[in-house]
């Protein structure tokens, strides 16, 4: 059960090779205050969340496979916080609602950078910081309207850097301009997870991997029902993230892409013969992202998103194994890093990215089920953002009324994409127009009128839209 071990992320494997777990399935019947489906990031911060604010609280993960399994253990291990998503959260919030959540994800990238020092969770933790990048002249400046509307406010998120600036940090002339997002960081993702996952153990969570819910009854309680037992809850937690798709119930809000990751063989000393033994990442400006780092033991990951998407929610089994675009997304990595080309391939793989309308996450409760909750959606960036993530889903799950049950992001989706086949079909076109107006943009041609109107009906990832400011709405 789980997913094959010749199928998982390289991180995955290498953490699992530095940390010996036992997953327990669930036997028999198990009650509880609180279940909580998924052992990712989401999931065991909102455990550890519930456990802080009432010790006793009886809490059980479920997990289909084994604690980050899923999207956090194949990430590319950004740790930022939600200041490009700025224009969208005063869009969703009005400017103080959203600066207070941009305030929030800050200090969860400070959270979890203390998490990481604790003995024992050796993630790899470096900070030194995300720089939001141009590598076309259309993309030149896509950071402008969020840099104005954060200067308009008092916060200061992001330094300017120039071409010069780019390439001295990063050896790479392919980037034109861009920002630096100073207290960034990066991690090893699935040492991370689980390291998470030994924290909410000790803090008295149950966590029951190889647990999928094959089905569940909603009431109070609600039981939640996997192949070998049942759970009994006084509430249940969604933390599925990509997986909620599987949900009929969630499956019109979000949409899951593809993201590639390819990994090389270390090269320390080319690296710091270089000057490139720094943890700083990188990220163009494409609606399909292309983001590089490097690792402590002197790889480089380089990944690009939005390969494929799925149909009618089907996620499980599609994003697992090797990247199914080897040959172009290396090519791509050797264009932009020429001097990293000799370097060879170690390992690549796939993970999921959902998309929401907003390019935020939702959260909510169910309609008629008050003691059913869920979140999940994080478009692009949710190292940091799990962990606000963990205080929504942990205070609504408790009914408490404060300022993360009340915040505008856990009042359920806003926007929603078309039923299927049309979704899949008009997934697979807007992405088709979205890859041709971006060879375009790299050629230094204008895209053609169709492709630049098809592409403007793409979520948001990773970063905005250029030229698509928003009018800050009143909360």
């Amino acid at each position: 059960m789980g997913v094959p071990v010749h199928l998982r992320s390289h991180w995955l494997t290498e953490a699992l090779g530095a940390e010996r777990i036992e997953p327990e399935p669930l036997v028999g019947e198990a009650r509880a205050d609180v279940c909580i489906l998924g052992g990712g990031y989401t999931g065991m911060w909102t455990a550890l969340r519930l456990k802080a604010l009432e010790p006793a609280l009886e809490v059980v993960i479920l997990e289909k496979d084994i604690c980050g399994g899923g999207a956090s253990g194949r990430n590319a291990g950004f740790l930022l916080s939600w200041a490009s998503k700025f224009l969208a959260l005063q869009k969703l919030c009005g400017p103080q609602e959203g600066l207070r959540l941009l305030r929030a994800s800050q200090e969860a990238v400070e959270e979890i950078v203390a998490f990481c020092a604790r003995p024992g969770v050796d993630a790899g933790l470096r900070r030194d910081g995300w720089i939001w990048a141009a590598t076309s002249e259309a993309q030149f400046g896509a950071w402008d309207e969020t840099v104005e509307a954060l200067a308009k406010l008092g916060a200061e998120a992001f330094t300017p850097m120039s071409r010069d600036d780019i390439a001295a940090r990063m050896t790479s002339r392919a980037y034109l301009a861009g920002v630096h997002e100073a207290k960034a960081a990066t991690l090893q993702p699935a040492k991370l997870a689980l390291g998470l996952r030994r924290a909410v153990l000790e803090a008295g969570v149950r966590v029951h991997e190889y647990s999928p819910a094959i089905r569940i009854a909603r009431g109070r309680p609600v039981r939640i029902h996997a192949p070998c037992g049942t759970v009994v809850a006084g509430g249940l937690v969604f933390a599925l993230n990509a997986w909620a798709a599987e949900y009929r119930m969630f499956r019109s809000n979000l949409v899951v892409v593809a993201s590639d990751h390819h990994l090389t063989e270390p090269a320390p000393e080319l690296l710091e013969e270089l000057g490139l033994r720094h943890g700083t990442s990188i990220s163009d400006s494409r609606l399909l992202a292309q983001s590089m780092r490097t690792t402590p033991d002197g790889r480089v990951d380089f990944s690009k998103g939005g390969s494929h998407s799925t149909f009618a929610g089907r996620v499980s089994g599609r994003f697992d194994g090797g990247s199914h675009r080897r040959e172009s997304v290396h090519a791509t990595f050797r264009a932009n890093f020429p001097a990293l080309a000799g370097l060879k391939l170690a390992a690549d793989w796939r993970g999921p990215v959902t998309r929401t309308a907003t390019g935020l996450p939702y959260f909510g409760r169910l309609p008629r089920h008050p003691n059913i909750v869920y979140g999940h959606g994080y478009s692009g960036n949710g190292v940091g953002p799990s962990h606000v993530g963990g205080r929504i889903l942990a205070s609504l799950a408790l009914g408490r009324e404060d300022e993360w049950s009340t915040c505008p992001l856990a009042r359920g989706p806003l926007g929603g994409f078309p039923p299927e086949p049309f979704r899949y079909v008009g997934a697979k076109v807007v992405r088709a127009a979205v890859a041709r107006k971006e060879r375009a943009e790299d050629a230094g041609r204008e895209p053609g009128t169709i492709d630049a109107a098809f592409a403007s009906l793409a979520p948001a990832g990773l970063v905005p839209r250029k030229g698509s400011r928003p009018k800050p709405s009143k909360c």
